[in-house]
């Protein structure tokens, strides 16, 4: 069994409330989870302007792994609203 995790992390400075910053958020777990993954909020909940998100993925094979989480940091690569600061992707 291998299981891969891609952490992201989001600034959006376009947003102005914790309401604006959840329909964004939703938005993009939304996407994510039609990739069969498993993808929550899991840090910076109460910052209305940074958004951390955890994408995880459990195959038989690294390759398969990869190539899901890679699909899923592209769709974060195209947010619009959101400008991704950072990820990282860890593979076991």
């Amino acid at each position: 069994m291998i299981v891969g995790v891609l952490r992201v992390a989001f600034s959006i400075p376009g947003s102005t409330s914790l309401k604006d910053k959840r329909r964004l958020v939703q938005s993009l777990l939304t996407r994510l989870h039609q990739l069969r993954v498993a993808a929550a909020e899991v840090d910076a909940q109460d910052n209305m302007r940074r958004a951390e998100l955890a994408v995880a993925c459990v195959s038989t094979g690294v390759r398969h792994v990869h190539q899901i989480l890679s699909r899923a940091l592209a769709l974060a690569q195209r947010e619009t609203e959101m400008v991704l600061i950072d990820h990282e992707m860890e593979v076991r």
